[in-house]
């Protein structure tokens, strides 16, 4: 993955967890903090992102197979 690519969304959640694991952890680097929360803000907005468009995927078919069916039983 190049720096301009956008993770897939199970990259994108390890990275996030590993994220959090790093901020819950007993010793915090103070000065990377910053960044990591800022970076986990980037994946959440990206997964969300991706969940709303595997949404709105699927109610486009299930909504075109209602569509289908209805027309085949009158």
């Amino acid at each position: 993955m190049t720096a301009d690519e956008e993770p897939r969304y199970a990259e994108a959640m390890s990275e996030l967890e590993t994220i959090l694991e790093q901020i819950d952890g007993e010793i915090v680097d103070i000065d990377q903090l910053g960044a990591s929360v800022a970076r986990a803000a980037t994946l959440i907005e990206l997964c969300r992102g991706r969940i709303t468009s595997a949404r709105a995927e699927v109610e486009r078919v299930v909504k075109k197979l209602d569509d289908s069916s209805t027309r085949s039983n009158p």
